[in-house]
């Protein structure tokens, strides 16, 4: 396979099996260079399993692949020294303070001796983690842990990220700032593959993959994938706790119907006549209605609807 010289990962017909279960099956894709691109998909797509192989921790079972001009069967090693892996769990050592794991994580990369003092207090300050330099790993806020994991993945100068997961179970402006940062790292050229369950995450980035049952279903800018439902969107909030699949079903031209706590939203033909018409239909059936409203559809309603195509 013969690596394109403006893609940073190329995987052709790329399959990672175990035994029976095919976690990711004859998957194509190419990853430019200097790109930030976001996986999304539900639990058990094949997310983790996918991007362990791009970091050369599992062999593909079928097909091929080239990250950072390295082959994945052939020169997995090579690989590993490309690229900068977080796991959803990050190996950080808790009884060392946060200098002491940057200088392992030096060390295990061959950053050269003279360079990683320099280095240490980049990324500190570019992580504003400076002023809790002496902390222990065990003893810093998620955010900040999820913060030092990042810096320990780049102590080695990577030209390509890939990040499992980095934002869950961190407060939102801890996901903020973690994201402030992937910022600043794209627009310095660095390529980024993250996988999120945060569809605001997603739709930050350049291009997002769709994953579903181990397939790349869809692959698009986030406003394509958007503009894949080819349906406006209503949002329904009742008076009182209630069932309306039954009512919904006898208004002609709603595509789909959603359920986000007590609102409906109802991906329809036209929304300005569904409005009427299903305020109608309710009012018939002494259903009070609390709000009724046009709204655009976001990132959340075309991940669900295209994955409900799928299956």
């Amino acid at each position: 396979m013969e690596p394109s010289r403006s893609a940073a990962i190329q995987l052709e017909a790329l399959s990672r099996h175990f035994g029976e279960v095919k976690a990711v099956h004859a998957l194509s894709l190419e990853v430019r260079e200097g790109e930030l691109f976001g996986l999304v998909g539900p639990d058990g797509a094949g997310k983790t399993t996918l991007l362990r192989t791009l970091a050369g921790l599992l062999s593909p079972s079928e097909g091929s692949g080239m990250v950072a001009g390295f082959d994945l069967e052939e020169n997995p090693e090579k690989v590993k020294k490309q690229i900068g892996y977080m796991a959803q769990q990050f190996g950080l050592y808790a009884e060392l303070n946060v200098v002491e794991n940057l200088r392992f994580f030096a060390d295990l990369f061959d950053v050269p001796k003279n360079e990683i003092s320099g280095r240490m207090d980049s990324l500190l300050e570019f992580a504003n983690l400076t002023e809790f330099k002496r902390r222990r790993a065990d003893q810093l806020s998620g955010g900040m842990q999820k913060k030092l994991a990042l810096a320990c993945c780049l102590i080695h100068e990577p030209n390509i990220l890939l990040l499992d997961e980095p934002t869950t179970g961190v407060d939102p402006i801890s996901r903020r700032e973690f994201w402030h940062i992937l910022g600043e790292l794209h627009l310095s050229g660095t390529t980024i593959v993250v996988s999120t369950p945060y569809m605001d995450e997603a739709d930050r980035c350049s291009r997002v993959g769709l994953m579903y049952q181990g397939e790349m279903i869809r692959c698009a800018t986030p406003a394509d994938i958007r503009g894949a439902l080819s349906s406006e969107m209503l949002v329904l909030i009742v008076e009182e706790d209630q069932d309306l699949s039954t009512i919904l079903g006898e208004v002609n031209g709603i595509h789909e119907v959603q359920i986000y706590g007590d609102a409906y939203h109802l991906l329809v033909d036209d929304a300005a006549r569904r409005k009427r018409e299903i305020a109608r239909n309710l009012r018939r059936k002494k259903i009070k209605i609390k709000d009724l409203f046009a709204s655009m559809p976001k990132m959340e309603q075309a991940f669900i609807s295209l994955v409900k195509r799928q299956e």
